[in-house]
């Protein structure tokens, strides 16, 4: 990964990352960009892992959490372009246990105070987390004791169980009605088994990842590569995001990953390194193709960086709505700069891991930049704000 050109200044970027390290608010992270899809800097800062003195590499394999998301998305709609199915086609006809879908009434408090769905969810409004499903762990919904009773998210079970387990549970709101961050992604990952026939990784790895020599990603990681797998670090202090001070973290949310798991989570249970996720942003970026192999038509790129909510529905976290946010087919997408961007920045398509991985594409500008990182939480941690906003300085 050695950059085509030295022409652009980003020293003051790679000195505000090395002050968070300095800080003790990231054990490390490593950085690619690219310019007109092609890269122009690679920088790695701190460690990899602290307590073995492992440095950052570009090698190095990290959790990639919801970056998952955008390839099980891209999957998706590989057998979207084999006619395997239509967007609004209802879940219920691919997986029978989520026909007839009950919704908490308004207001409610008591899972049991329901009422039928309007409509039935589509693959579409999966596609875009407004289907009405809830994830349990943000606590945002009555119904999220029942995620967590249930362990919807147990590593020990399958996609398939997912399902199931999702059966008799009612939706948090009638489908299309609002944008709620949830399991949507790990059932498009079971509905891409059903109509490809094939296990989920399988399909990943020979219809992704083995054309773009993606080898370092997977679901688990493996004996011969684990000294090149990154720690998970948490702050001291998880509610004051700058209090200096990390401890390691277990992986408690999704369970461990240097030996093989049955819960191919297409939501966030993905481990990649920068290098690999890199290619895979190329491709996006290259409208479908990456060196000379095509995953999917420019067409099929170009409706997923469109907007496909509803009018006046909200792109929203607890307690938060991302601001001049819009969402196409599993991807963000930005109808206005943040404070200190361009207006270039206009149109970026976007989103990130909870431990801080972060990428994002800028057609407008002609700029892609790529953020690793291993600190829970970093989804939304001022590193990254700042990392795009001295992106877009240099090179924007």
């Amino acid at each position: 990964m050695t950059p085509i050109s030295n022409a652009y200044d980003l020293s003051e970027m790679h000195e505000a990352i090395q002050s968070y390290i300095d800080r003790d608010l990231l054990v490390g992270a490593s950085s690619v960009i690219l310019k007109n899809n092609e890269i122009v800097d690679t920088h790695c800062w701190g460690m990899a892992d602290r307590e073995a003195g492992k440095p950052v590499a570009l090698d190095t394999i990290m959790r990639i959490y919801s970056n998952t998301k955008i390839v099980t998305s891209v999957a998706a709609m590989c057998l979207w372009e084999d006619g395997c199915f239509d967007l609004d086609d209802p879940l219920a006809k691919y997986l029978p246990q989520l026909a007839d879908r009950q919704v908490l009434k308004a207001g409610s408090q008591d899972p049991a105070d329901t009422e039928p769905a309007a409509s039935q969810p589509t693959v579409r409004q999966v596609m875009c987390h407004n289907a009405g499903f809830s994830y349990g762990f943000l606590m945002e919904s009555p119904l999220d004791q029942l995620y967590v009773g249930r362990n919807v998210m147990d590593p020990d079970s399958t996609l398939a169980q997912l399902i199931d387990k999702l059966e008799d549970m009612p939706l948090c709101y009638h489908p299309g009605a609002r944008w709620q961050y949830s399991v949507s992604t790990d059932i498009l990952a079971r509905l891409v088994e059903v109509w490809s026939g094939k296990a989920f990784d399988e399909f990943l790895r020979t219809r992704i990842f083995g054309p773009l020599g993606m080898t370092d990603t997977g679901f688990w990681v493996p004996e011969s590569s684990a000294d090149r797998f990154a720690a998970n670090y948490v702050p001291v202090d998880p509610m004051a995001p700058m209090t200096p001070g990390l401890n390691l973290a277990p992986d408690a949310t999704l369970g461990g990953y240097l030996a093989p798991k049955s819960f191919l989570s297409g939501g966030g249970g993905l481990v990649s390194t920068i290098g690999d996720y890199t290619t895979f942003i190329q491709m996006l970026v290259g409208h479908g193709e990456y060196e000379g192999n095509r995953i999917l038509k420019p067409e099929t790129v170009a409706m997923m960086q469109t907007n496909q909510l509803p009018a006046g529905v909200a792109v929203q976290l607890p307690a938060w709505v991302m601001p001049s946010t819009e969402f196409g087919l599993g991807l963000a997408l930005k109808t206005g700069p943040m404070e200190g961007e361009p207006e270039s920045a206009i149109g970026e398509y976007h989103w990130g891991g909870m431990a801080g991985t972060h990428t994002w594409v800028a057609p407008r500008a002609g700029i892609a930049a790529l953020i690793f990182t291993q600190r829970l939480p970093g989804f939304w941690h001022p590193f990254s704000h700042e990392y795009k906003r001295l992106v877009y300085k240099a090179l924007g």
